[in-house]
């Protein structure tokens, strides 16, 4: 693999002229989406008819968003790389979901959720996103509740909460270690009634391969139908991405093998900007690599850091059993180093400190690549069962896995990569640059800043599908003309052109090497150089590697089989080379960003007691990146959008 290391000033230029404008209203803050909802145009019952809207994917904000807007009278279709609605990567996320309802009577509110997740973002998010979040957080719990969703109930019959990092107070409403799932089948329940109705035309196995602009505005797209190998394309109105995360792009994560980036990657190729592609957030609590054999890593939930004490040898190289380890020999860190939060600080803050722990050689497992997180204390507190009825899927998950009895023996975790924080950039109605392209849950950027809290992606999903989506998209068809528009407009000809070459283009490649083996190496070089820690040296020593291997990539990979059939290594083929792309972008952002914010921490820009040292002064903003193509090589613009607080105070952040 050759390797070139380039030099910052070729990377990338900056916009001139207006700032982006983020549409946010103004007046008080928690007055501001009551205003913003009724300065909004409406559509009346009879209209909504005549507007159809296509949705790719199914997870919680693409199947909430779809039966929402079925209910409301708009036509709709829906498309989704599974065999079922119901395999979306929405079923992964087990621990809970984040609402104000103060059922513990803690000291909850509205305000506090807004102030924890602007805090937990490291102050990278837009405030009137984040209260607007906070305040639809509540109907959310109403509404999954009357769909079924069995939460967790404590002994009064309320529903129960617990605890997640860097919150104080218990708002997490969960259904054992399984919310995600539950909630997937609440959201898939009232879509599947639209199907039934015939208000919602479902495409499963159908892939999206491009975005279709016409005039200006996202009206279409064309997919791939993963079993026959067809190309169709489908027209519309609107289209709404709903596709998740971008996690993948380093190989090793806990996402479905499925999850990619190619729906969001081809809007930002047609036009829409992609915001702080650098900050992705590493989960502290997955169980850890254990081979070269492994394709992707398991998520422990973070609700297991309610009642496990995470923890090192105080010793270098000690390699006892922990059960031959004495208390005086145990350094539960997290709890030493920030006694307010203990177990439950934020993820980055966690996944840093797990890593800080390792690289001391007081990593424990036979390779010193993981720490403890141990139940012994809780399972002598409130008994096992008490445990297992909190966690027993969980724990029967750890042991089918490592073949470890979490009730008897400390599980053993290390850091993974997890969620993406960045995204599509959406203003406050979630529509992209590209107007008509609306962009709902992890696929945009808008709520998390540089660091995703716990039990908020589920949060964000819902409230996007169920709460917003249908007040904002109307102002997208009363303010536009619309006319209608066949698949036969050229515009559509070019985009089905343009996919059936890159498929007949990988369908030739004779290389050597799998997708596979081309992707993993992706993985590594991101991981070392654009994971946990970051640097200037690594960041740019990632980048020639980057562009070496791509070049490579379409050099030498080569894909088996024919379109015309089921085929994963064509498939692949098309999202591994979307990644590298993604993966150029996220170095370059991680470069350009000279300072540390939640997940995207440079080690150069850190305190004295190694943690993130924001620069308010010159990075306040969320960083946009527009796409244009400049001698086969991909190059961006950078644009702005100014972050301005002024319900939270900017402060270094401190969980102490």
């Amino acid at each position: 693999m050759q390797s070139t290391t380039p030099q910052l000033t070729d990377l990338y230029a900056r916009a001139s002229g207006a700032r982006l404008d983020s549409k946010c209203p103004s007046g008080p803050m928690s007055e501001r989406w009551d205003k913003h909802r009724f300065e909004l145009k409406l559509i009346n019952p009879a209209n909504k008819r005549k507007f159809h809207v296509l949705v790719v994917g199914t997870g919680l904000a693409g199947a909430s968003a779809a039966a929402s807007l079925a209910e409301l009278g708009y036509k709709v279709s829906v498309f989704c790389i599974h065999d079922s609605p119901r395999r979306a990567h929405s079923i992964a996320a087990q621990g809970g979901i984040n609402a104000a309802k103060n059922y513990p009577n803690d000291g909850d509110s509205i305000r506090r959720l807004f102030y924890d997740t602007v805090k937990g973002g490291d102050f990278r998010a837009r405030e009137s996103n984040v209260y607007r979040l906070a305040q639809v957080s509540n109907n959310i719990i109403d509404q999954c509740v009357a769909q079924g969703v069995p939460f967790a109930r404590e002994y009064g019959g309320l529903l129960d909460n617990r605890s997640f990092g860097g919150a104080q107070v218990s708002r997490t409403f969960y259904a054992r270690g399984q919310t995600g799932q539950q909630l997937l089948l609440g959201a898939y329940q009232a879509l599947m009634r639209q199907v039934g109705l015939g208000r919602v035309a479902l495409h499963a196995r159908h892939e999206m391969l491009d975005l279709v602009v016409v005039d200006g505005v996202a009206r279409g797209i064309v997919t791939r139908d993963v079993v026959s190998g067809e190309i169709e394309s489908h027209a519309g109105d609107a289209v709404l991405l709903c596709t998740g995360g971008y996690g993948n792009v380093f190989f090793l994560s806990t996402n479905a093998k499925k999850s990619n980036v190619t729906a969001a990657w081809r809007a930002h190729k047609r036009g829409a900007l992609f915001a702080n592609p650098c900050f992705t957030q590493i989960h502290p609590t997955c169980i850890p690599v254990s081979g070269s054999h492994q394709s992707k890593l398991t998520l422990m939930s973070e609700s297991l850091r309610n009642d496990g004490r995470v923890w090192v040898p105080r010793n270098k190289g000690d390699k006892r059993s922990p059960d031959a380890i004495p208390e005086a020999e145990r350094d539960y860190y997290l709890e030493r180093r920030y006694p307010s939060f203990g177990n439950l600080v934020p993820r980055d803050i966690a996944s840093r400190a797990a890593k800080q722990m390792v690289d001391e050689g007081r990593g424990v497992g036979g390779n010193g690549m993981s720490v403890f997180l141990d139940f012994r204390d809780a399972i002598a507190r409130d008994g096992e069962s008490k445990i297992r009825e909190r966690y027993g899927n969980l724990f029967q998950m750890y042991e089918r896995i490592t073949d470890d009895d979490p009730y008897r023996v400390p599980m053993r975790i290390y850091p993974a990569v997890h969620y993406t924080m960045g995204g599509v950039w959406v203003d406050y109605n979630l529509e992209s640059t590209i107007p008509g392209l609306f962009v709902l849950g992890e696929a945009n950027f808008s709520d998390h800043g540089a660091n995703r809290l716990g039990a908020s992606a589920l949060m964000q999903g819902l409230a996007d599908g169920y709460f917003v989506i249908p007040y904002t998209i109307g102002a997208h068809f009363a303010a536009r003309k619309l006319p209608k528009v066949s698949t036969d407009h050229e515009s559509f000809r070019e985009a089905e052109s343009a996919v059936r070459g890159r498929v007949k283009k990988f369908l030739a490649a004779d290389g050597r090497r799998s997708v596979d083996q081309f992707h993993r190496q992706l993985g590594l070089i991101m991981w070392d150089h654009c994971g946990m820690g970051r640097n200037e040296q690594g960041l740019l020593r990632a980048l020639g590697q980057i562009r070496g291997l791509r070049e490579e990539y379409h050099e030498d990979v080569r894909v088996l089989g024919e379109n015309e059939s089921v085929n994963m290594s064509l498939e692949n083929a098309g999202r591994v080379a979307d990644f590298f792309e993604l993966a150029e972008l996220m170095v370059i952002d991680a470069l350009h960003r000279r300072e540390s914010c939640g997940g995207h921490f440079r080690e150069e820009y850190q305190t004295e007691e190694g943690e993130a040292r924001r620069d308010d002064e010159n990075f306040c903003y969320v960083a946009a990146w527009e796409h244009a193509q400049a001698g086969g090589a991909p190059r961006w613009t950078l644009h702005s959008e100014p972050l301005v607080f002024e319900e939270v105070k900017l402060t270094q952040r401190s969980y102490k």
